[in-house]
């Protein structure tokens, strides 16, 4: 499982990241992993947000922010923003284990897709 935690839909590096692993997605598929992203709007906006971009996988609405925190992916303040998820990465193996963790302090860097696509294959 992928998990990709985003701040906020329809962002510019939001959108980058969604996309390029819609752009990719017959090699994620064909590695077998099932991706979830995950994000504080709202299930109506990330709903829209999968369908506009044409994202072939779920968009969780994590509007409670309690996924985000358990995780450690939510800025408590982001330029004057409360509780905004920050942009992390995560891939579970099939037995539950944490094989890959990264959050960004930084909101527009994006995920590293390369790490994240080893860490798949290496489950």
């Amino acid at each position: 499982v992928v998990l990709l935690f985003f701040p906020l839909a329809f962002s510019s590096v939001c959108t980058t990241e969604m996309c390029t692993f819609r752009d990719d997605w017959q090699r994620w598929s064909s590695l077998g992993c099932t991706v979830y992203g995950i994000c504080v709007d709202s299930p109506f906006v990330t709903d829209k947000f999968r369908q506009e971009l044409g994202v072939p996988f779920e968009i969780l609405s994590d509007f409670n922010k309690e996924v985000s925190r358990t995780y450690g992916a939510l800025f408590e303040n982001l330029m004057g923003l409360k509780g905004v998820g920050k942009r992390a990465a995560f891939v579970v193996d099939a037995s539950g284990k944490v094989v890959y963790a990264k959050v960004n302090e930084e909101a527009g860097q994006q995920v590293d897709f390369d790490a994240i696509r080893k860490a798949v294959e290496s489950c």
